[in-house]
């Protein structure tokens, strides 16, 4: 007999902010302060003139499209996405070079996915400062939406997301970055400084790190997810570092799920020790569309990852994926030829890592493997 299981849905950068923010019913001020673009406007008439025209004072479910009736059919016990953006109108900019927001109103647009848990260490969500970053916390408790990654202090920020999931157990999710994904170094949280939980590379150093902040919390049948937005935004590199760095937390830790982010595509996949690692979940949702460069890397395919893992024990059961397209600031449906297209990426970069990525329909993919535990 099977044990029971939980299924958790996980997804890449969702960037709410900026151009997505414009067409949302409550906008920020569209003032940018990019060499590239002065209003936030202007990527909405790039969007538009690569596809059409995009409604204004959209209502908040429109950005999720095709999402919402695959949310409806997998029924994810928990939905966690990486908010890639802060949540504020707040004026007091990062000077970075690019600075994600959307408005406190238009947030609403979370709670229309149903999203459960926003992991926030990653190198937008303190865009629009400290005062962003009070608001982003703010915002997200006035909506009931847990968060991991950042905090108002360093033991917030390394805190986890705790769930209950009623006759199988605790889920704990934890959120770090890393500042080879761009963040920058003077926005790690400290002891008495809001910020969020910054690794400075994947040294031995900053393992024991990861280690003692989730073995002191974990108790025994937890299931833990550790998100980690790390590398850069381009490539399908996964390096014997990076690896190393994840089989260590895996060797030395519960984690159920490694649940890595930042590149705008997504990566290979690996199961090691009947553990998922996802090396780079891609884009879910942003405001790139007719800005050119990188086009043979179709950052506009996004992936719905539904994780089932064996409640207790967090064993990987299956990995289901779902492909879809960002299209005029929504998520549609992707042709069957960009779903083979996308098939075939990830089966070619998953087989380096002892995996296989299969069509199990016309719409979904789904992962198979080797055992690998040692």
């Amino acid at each position: 007999m099977r044990s029971p299981s939980i299924k958790l849905f996980l997804c890449g950068d969702v960037m709410t902010g900026r151009g997505v923010d414009q067409i949302l019913p409550y906008p920020c001020n569209p003032r940018l302060h990019e060499e590239y673009m002065a209003s936030a406007e202007g990527y909405v008439r790039l969007a538009e003139d690569a596809h059409g025209e995009i409604p204004r004072s959209a209502p908040f479910p429109y950005i999720w499209g095709a999402a919402l009736p695959e949310f409806e059919r997998a029924k994810p016990d928990l939905r966690i996405i990486n908010l890639e953006t802060s949540i504020t109108r707040s004026e007091s900019y990062f000077p970075k070079g690019i600075n994600y927001r959307m408005s406190p109103e238009n947030a609403g647009c979370l709670t229309s996915a149903g999203v459960d848990c926003c992991v926030l260490a990653n190198n937008h969500v303190l865009d629009w400062g400290r005062e962003g970053l009070f608001d982003t916390l703010e915002t997200l408790q006035r909506l009931r939406i847990k968060f991991a990654g950042a905090g108002r202090g360093l033991a917030d920020a390394w805190a986890p997301a705790t769930f209950e999931i009623p006759g199988r157990g605790r889920v704990l999710i934890f959120s770090c970055a890393c500042v080879s994904s761009g963040a920058p170094m003077s926005w790690a949280a400290k002891s008495d400084v809001a910020g969020i939980a910054l690794l400075t590379s994947f040294s031995e150093r900053n393992v024991s790190r990861i280690v003692h902040s989730i073995s002191r919390r974990v108790e025994p049948g937890d299931v833990v997810v550790l998100s980690v937005h790390c590398g850069p935004n381009w490539g399908y590199e996964v390096s014997d570092e990076d690896r190393n760095f994840a089989h260590r937390l895996i060797d030395d830790t519960p984690i159920s799920v490694l649940h890595c982010h930042s590149s705008h595509h997504p990566k290979g996949i690996e199961v090691y020790r009947d553990r998922l690692i996802l090396y780079g979940s891609g884009d879910f949702l942003n405001d790139y569309e007719g800005i050119s460069g990188y086009e043979e890397y179709r950052g506009d395919l996004a992936l719905m990852y539904f994780v089932e893992v064996e409640a207790g024990t967090g064993f990987l059961h299956a990995l289901e994926m779902t492909p879809l397209q960002i299209r005029g600031f929504r998520l549609s449906r992707p042709t069957t030829a960009d779903v083979g297209w996308l098939q075939h990426k990830l089966d070619h970069e998953s087989r380096k890592l002892g995996a296989r990525v299969s069509s199990s329909s016309g719409e979904r993919l789904a992962l198979s493997w080797r055992d690998q535990t040692v």
